[in-house]
């Protein structure tokens, strides 16, 4: 196994608390397309797979690890819209405006990537969510500073689970695939390493479990601090090769 010199983290569910951030967000979101329609909002939901009394969604929702442009397709139906880049468009603007309202970090990613970054790793954010977003939350987060490239479905490199943003930062980095980890808690962020031979690992502190896919990981951790904490007990150099979590 490679030694780790660089870091992507998945934003949603690894450095964002999903459910507390994104359940409230897409709450309101789906509220303003609906526009006060009590039936058309229902439908939304049931697309969506979400319980609006939780302000929640079940695990099998597509909102969980897709994009707009592969959840966008069955809101447009929904509303009676064209399934066309305005809309698409329309759906990132508003899902950034109540995502920076109800941001949430999962503990503490601002003193994690600190700590990673003064050890000399290179890090960087890849997600599904807009690029644009994905900036404005990595500043409120305080971590904008900390990264050397953010990555969303929209940069021109394709979306999870496509390599296409791994070979981005290999190629903005200088340092192969092998020698880059990509860190996220979704089925998407596993194959996305695998794809590109990069390092996967996973962490348990997003919406859904990673029990079923774990033994195909390189390394599974509770969160971002975990993460942390063992890389640096030994140095961002040594060798990755702590045991899969039971």
């Amino acid at each position: 196994m490679n030694a780790v010199r660089a870091i992507l983290f998945d934003k949603d569910g690894t450095l964002v608390d999903f459910d507390r951030t994104w359940g409230p967000a897409a709450g309101a979101v789906m509220e303003r397309f609906a526009a006060g329609d009590a039936a058309t909002l229902a439908r939304l939901h049931a697309v969506s797979h979400y319980l609006p009394a939780e302000r929640r969604f079940l695990q099998s929702s597509p909102l969980i690890a897709g994009s707009s442009r592969q959840f966008g397709p069955l809101w447009a139906e929904t509303l009676g819209r064209p399934a066309d880049l305005a809309f698409f468009l329309e759906i990132d603007r508003l899902f950034a405006l109540e995502g920076r309202r109800f941001l949430t970090p999962i503990g503490a990613p601002r003193q994690d990537l600190t700590r990673l970054h003064r050890s000399g790793l290179v890090l960087g954010i890849a997600t599904n969510d807009a690029e644009a977003n994905a900036h404005i939350q990595a500043d409120l987060l305080g971590i904008a500073g900390l990264v050397s490239a953010v990555y969303g479905y929209d940069s021109g490199h394709g979306s999870k689970p496509a390599p296409g943003m791994i070979a981005a930062f290999s190629h903005v980095t200088g340092l192969p695939p092998g020698a880059i980890a990509l860190v996220g808690d979704t089925k998407h962020d596993l194959d996305t390493a695998r794809a590109a031979g990069a390092l996967a690992i996973l962490v348990r502190c997003g919406p859904s479990p990673v029990d079923d896919f774990a033994d195909e990981a390189d390394l599974v951790v509770d969160d971002v601090g975990a993460l942390a904490d063992l890389l640096l007990a030994g140095g961002p150099a040594d060798i990755l090769s702590a045991e899969i979590a039971p």
